[in-house]
């Protein structure tokens, strides 16, 4: 069983790399140290607070005593998926070792990013408070104008600026870069690479348009994956400020055994689990904004 531990030690950064390379979320994933232990085992807790304001000051009484009180939330972990593959050893020794070598991060980049991605962008559709507004097929005559109503909407909810992410499909990248915006920066011969990496003090994601809906089913079995729900709408394009999300992978461990070990047959194996969590917090649900097509 040492070796299986050593190959698992020797795989896990490489996983983790191809994880956080293929997943565009990543860059939401919070700090799982806040949180603590819930009643039951799929259970998380995370702090809340919450403060009173102002009051009238008196000269000749002082201050009006406030309270400040820090609760602990309950959240259920949302999603557990895992899978096993077995790869004959010698099926492996005869391709030199890529059988084995290619399938897991093959398998990280093509099936688990993408169906994280779109798990979690569905579950912050769903999050109670986000702001959205009616559905609408953007073109490049009304994108930039779709953009700066979800901007106005999030600084009067004061949403902070600093540290907003947009995700957004390839069709609105393409659609910005030729709005009249644009146009007008390539004719003044300021924007002739019209590559653009920020937006509006935003970094900017593009998400491919199949891990990008409202709503998502994950299969329990057979061939395994994800699907857009009957009825669920693809998004043109999330503004998320990370502070308003509840995101957290409790574990996503590659479990690796060697022929040696494998007690059921002459064969690698590689299982891997993931478990976590992506909700939105309702004190700052504000801080998503999701824009769908009609």
């Amino acid at each position: 069983m040492s070796n299986s531990i050593a190959l698992a030690k020797r795989y896990a950064p490489l996983l983790d790399e191809a994880y956080a390379e293929a997943s565009l979320t990543a860059l939401l994933d919070g700090d799982l140290s806040i949180t603590r232990e819930g009643a039951n085992a799929n259970e998380i807790l995370v702090p809340k607070l919450a403060l009173q304001g102002l009051a009238t000051y008196s000269r000749s009484s002082g201050y009006v005593a406030g309270d400040a009180t820090l609760t602990w939330e309950t959240l259920a972990m949302g999603y557990e998926r895992g899978r096993k593959f077995s790869i004959d050893s010698q099926d492996n020794e005869e391709t030199i070792g890529i059988a084995f070598g290619k399938l897991a991060g093959e398998f990280i980049r093509t099936k688990v990013a993408p169906e994280i991605d779109a798990y979690r962008f569905s579950q912050l559709c769903k999050v109670s408070g986000a702001l959205t507004t009616s559905g609408a097929n953007l073109t490049s005559s009304d994108v930039i104008a779709a953009i700066d109503a979800a901007l106005t909407a999030q600084k009067n909810a004061e949403v902070p600026s600093e540290g907003r992410i947009i995700y957004m499909s390839a069709a609105i990248y393409s659609a910005i870069k030729n709005s009249s915006a644009a146009t007008r920066l390539v004719s003044a011969g300021e924007g002739l690479d019209r590559r653009f990496a920020m937006f509006d003090g935003m970094r900017v994601v593009v998400v491919p348009s199949g891990r990008f809906y409202t709503s998502v089913d994950l299969a329990a079995s057979g061939a395994g994956g994800f699907s857009m729900t009957s009825g669920a709408k693809a998004l043109n394009f999330m503004i998320v400020h990370p502070s308003a999300v509840c995101q957290f992978t409790k574990n996503a461990l590659p479990k690796i055994l060697s022929p040696e070990v494998n007690p059921d047959a002459d064969a690698w194996v590689f299982a891997y689990r993931i478990y976590g969590i992506a909700d939105g917090y309702p004190n700052k649900a504000s801080g998503i904004y999701f824009h769908k097509v009609a």
